[in-house]
């Protein structure tokens, strides 16, 4: 995939027509263009959109997306976000645009998608031994010798798997093999000695490349600052043991990778301190909630509430339902539900209701419980909510709050919507 073939890919986002399967949209802009109701610039309480719509705030995606390109910088980290977040290619567009190294993904599908949009870099934060998937990064290897692919290993019967694919294809794939973040954590070799014998494994192919080694510290088990520095220790340790044993001789650079979105500042201390081995090191910190971050679990376990000197995300997504029912005092219906909204950490949180033009703070508001369609609402003696009101609710979670919505309006901070983002999941 040409850069060329993607931005020309990324530019017919906005010839695809509006249509019903895209939530919230107003009725009225049936058969346009993303790009002529972008152009039209209407705004999003006054203009015809229907609830629930989930909506991005322009100036705090902006923000988010300048913070973590100073970040990384600052420490001197390469930077492959998480784009399972968002499956969202224009943001990924935006996020290399700001400096990003590539981007890191999950699964093969969320490789095509990213390749479909000229992703040049892509580090596969997984395993992957299905066939025909292989046989497909291979060819996409041969076609595109711009093309950079890194995913993880953890067994010897991966590798063999891997290698029974690839055999007869033309670049070796690289590899990190993946160090286990402790017992009963997710994937990943648990043992160095075990990683040793899986790098053996790779070296006995020819199909395969050792790259380096990587691992996530998100899944250390009863996670806190002092287990996470002592995982990622380990990790560095690997890598210069692999180093020394002549594991990555020929490399001109040598992959140490590592973070989430919780532990990315024991990351940047742990990878200051990378000695220096035997080909340049690109420390590569794979974070991806940042883009919108979030008005509950993110929040809560930002590593900026830990270095608030570094500075501070701010919470992008904001979903618009409106009350439909008002049967009591006490309660209140508004229809946005499981469908709309990321419920799988904690629930929405009423942050403002809007009446006739004017919004103020949601007091004595609370989301109780979510149906498929409708939220739950409790209201405290003397709260003010009608039929009718819309109200602003904070999510928790970036990745299951993107993945209910094909198209998402980007508005500013006066409901002017100035762009859609169009997601593949």
């Amino acid at each position: 995939m040409s850069l060329d073939t993607g931005t020309e890919a990324l530019a017919r986002l906005a010839e695809e027509r509006v249509d019903h399967r895209f939530k919230g949209l107003p009725p009225d802009a049936e058969g346009l263009t993303v790009g002529e109701l972008a152009a039209q610039r209407r705004n999003l309480f006054s203009d015809g959109f229907a609830t629930p719509v989930l909506a991005l705030s322009a100036e705090r995606l902006e923000h988010n997306l300048a913070l973590m390109e100073s970040y990384t910088e600052r420490h001197g980290l390469a930077f492959a976000p998480h784009g399972k977040t968002s499956m969202a290619p224009q943001l990924f567009h935006r996020q290399t645009g700001r400096g990003a190294w590539g981007i890191t993904l999950a699964v093969p599908h969320q490789v095509r998608v990213a390749r479909a949009f000229g992703t040049r870099r892509v580090f596969l934060a997984n395993e992957l031994v299905d066939a025909p998937a292989l046989r497909w990064i291979a060819a996409e290897l041969e076609r595109d010798a711009d093309f950079r692919f890194v995913c993880y290993v953890d067994s010897v019967r991966g590798v063999e798997l891997m290698d029974a694919a690839l055999r007869g294809s033309g670049r070796p794939v690289d590899v990190v093999v993946e160090l286990a973040a402790g017992d009963g954590a997710r994937t990943g070799v648990r043992t160095e000695a075990e990683c040793a014998a899986v790098a053996d494994a790779v070296a006995g192919t020819e199909t395969l490349r050792l790259a380096g080694v990587a691992g996530y510290e998100g899944e250390v088990p009863q996670a806190d600052p002092d287990r996470v520095h002592a995982y990622l220790r380990r990790l560095v340790a690997l890598a210069v043991e692999f180093d020394k044993a002549g594991r990555f001789a020929g490399l001109s650079e040598i992959v140490v990778s590592a973070g989430g979105s919780a532990w990315f500042d024991a990351v940047a201390d742990v990878f200051a301190g990378i000695p220096e081995l035997s080909a340049p090191v690109l420390k590569l910190l794979r974070s991806g909630a940042y883009v919108s971050h979030d008005d509950g679990r993110y929040r809560d376990v930002t590593p900026f509430n830990r270095v608030p000197e570094e500075g501070a995300l701010e919470p992008a997504f904001r979903l618009w339902a409106q009350i439909v029912s008002r049967p009591s005092p006490e309660q209140a219906f508004a229809n946005a539900g499981k469908r709309d909204a990321a419920y799988d950490l904690d629930l929405p949180v009423v942050q403002v209701v809007r009446r006739a033009g004017t919004e103020r703070p949601a007091t004595g508001i609370e989301v109780t419980g979510l149906s498929d369609q409708h939220a739950w609402l409790r209201t405290e003696p003397g709260a003010d909510l009608e039929v009718g009101d819309w109200v602003g609710l904070g999510l928790s979670h970036p990745c299951t709050s993107f993945d209910k919505w094909q198209l998402i309006p980007v508005a500013e901070a006066d409901g002017t919507v100035v762009d859609y983002i169009r997601t593949f999941f």
